[in-house]
């Protein structure tokens, strides 16, 4: 099986990443093509994967076509690729606020099969988070082995389209949000006398571990922040001044933000 990048972004370096690291590809059967030949071109040196000449020839030599390109640039891309797809591609696009009817419309056809996703960032590490929907002509054994691509770059959850802003602020954007957590921890430890890189890994690690325990235990996190606050101890004096401070209405508000910048692409 061959699959092939029209992009060559942050996000689908990440993902080629994770496949090459799990082994799930081999670079030879990873196509790319993207607008910015020196950047294709010195990725491709750099990886093993194949540079092809343009878009189209990615779609003709793929079995998988992955759509890695900004919402505003999709129409055009796809009006490159419209007549050398057949239904025999799958089309996979990541295109955020793009949904799987306009994308059925710019190639003019009910017949292509389409999944839209929604990775963030983790896949590098086949630690991401992937949101999946897919369109009727997608057959079950091919969602289910396409599902199973994902599922080696991290965790994969089902959701409608409706659901997709939601999820673009829960796990698309939060990384930047949990860097800038981690961040401000260290700070904090910095100004105690740590070192910054005594205190970011001290943060990160308790994240990390925090994480790991919410996804293992069968307890709501809030139930898990009581079993951490001692009556009268440092830890419900913390959260009590984090909470004076604004802190869950901040998140809340930033989630908000997100979503509606998110819809605004619609």
């Amino acid at each position: 099986m061959k699959i092939g990048f029209i992009g060559v972004g942050n996000m689908a370096k990440s993902i080629i990443t994770g496949w090459l690291t799990k082994k799930v590809f081999e670079p030879g059967d990873i196509l790319v093509h993207s607008a910015h030949r020196n950047n294709y071109e010195e990725y491709a040196q750099k990886t093993g994967v194949i540079a092809c000449t343009s878009n189209a020839a990615v779609v003709e030599e793929a079995d998988i076509v992955l759509l890695a390109v900004k919402p505003f640039v999709l129409a055009s891309v796809i009006d490159e690729i419209k007549d050398v797809t057949t239904g025999e591609k799958l089309i996979i696009s990541m295109a955020s606020g793009v949904s799987l009817e306009e994308i059925s419309t710019q190639f003019e056809s009910k017949k292509i099969p389409i999944i839209r996703i929604m990775p963030n960032v983790n896949v590098e590490i086949n630690e991401g988070m992937t949101a999946f929907v897919r369109n009727d002509a997608v057959s079950d054994i091919i969602y289910e082995q396409t599902k199973s691509l994902f599922d080696s770059l991290g965790r994969t959850l089902e959701i409608p389209e409706k659901d997709f802003s939601i999820f673009v602020a829960l796990a698309g954007s939060s990384p930047a949000y949990i860097y800038y957590f981690i961040d401000a921890m260290a700070r904090s430890g910095v100004k105690y006398g740590l070192t910054k890189k005594q205190a970011t890994e001290i943060s990160a690690q308790a994240v990390l571990g925090s994480a790991q325990k919410v996804l293992a235990g069968t307890k709501s996190p809030m139930d898990m922040v009581d079993d951490v606050c001692s009556p009268g101890g440092t830890t419900i004096a913390g959260l009590l001044a984090m909470e004076e401070a604004g802190f869950m209405t901040a998140v809340v508000k930033g989630i908000d933000a997100t979503v509606l910048k998110d819809q605004a692409t619609h």
